[in-house]
């Protein structure tokens, strides 16, 4: 049976997501990133990158939400879009635009306003408004489509869907007026009954929920660094 390496952050709740919709058998196995369990070399093992989520599909270890969602799907022969070349283009475009763009700017931005020292106002506002520039992206486009590909619902709005309904934590609470097509779409994907029990799933297990000193040096590794 395929294990899903997870926690309750927006990249593992992709995946979740993808697993609950195509019904696919699968063990969750926590993985409690704030008590440094992702370090462990049996997880190393699965990621050699130390980050949630992972897959271990019987021996075939994928890491990276996006890569586990592209893979899963092609494994699957679900959610994908048209099979064309325009429809693949857009496919990998997007995606790729959410792996590279979209997730790593939104964690960035939250690192900054929630966890950073204060005084790091560059680097903040560097962030904020990357964060902000992407979804305004992702608000143009979808202000003349449904779904993020085609007319159909994919992998692409459920990597969309991890991140983006985080976006108010992200940004503010102001998000949702400003980019009122993201929020369209995250409604939809939220109402789903698959989304309510990707959200759930991390409630059968119980993860660290304090971010105290020793959190913080073994989630932000730097620290250790400027401590030495």
């Amino acid at each position: 049976m395929l294990k899903f390496y997870f926690n309750g952050a927006p990249n593992p709740n992709k995946v979740a997501l993808f697993l609950e919709e195509s019904g696919l058998p699968f063990e969750p196995i926590a993985v409690d990133t704030r008590k440094g369990e992702q370090f462990k070399p049996e997880f190393l093992k699965v990621n050699p990158n130390g980050k949630v989520p992972a897959i271990d599909d019987d021996g075939t270890f994928v890491f990276d939400s996006n890569a586990i969602l592209l893979y899963l799907a092609e494994k699957t022969g679900k959610f994908l879009p048209a099979s064309t070349p325009q429809s693949r283009a857009q496919l990998l475009s997007w995606l790729m635009f959410i792996a590279t763009g979209l997730g790593p700017y939104s964690g960035q931005a939250v690192h900054f306003k929630h966890f950073a020292p204060k005084e790091l106002d560059y680097a903040h506002n560097r962030y904020q408004f990357e964060a902000q520039r992407h979804y305004k992206i992702l608000d143009d486009h979808l202000a003349g489509s449904r779904y993020m590909v085609d007319d159909s619902y994919s992998i692409v709005d459920m990597a969309f869907w991890g991140w983006a309904r985080m976006a108010p934590f992200v940004l503010g609470e102001e998000t949702y007026a400003k980019f009122a097509n993201v929020k369209r779409l995250v409604d939809e994907i939220s109402a789903r009954p698959a989304a309510a029990r990707a959200i759930a799933l991390k409630d059968k297990f119980t993860f660290k929920a304090e971010m105290d000193d020793e959190a913080r040096h073994i989630m932000f590794g730097h620290l250790k660094t400027r401590a030495a």
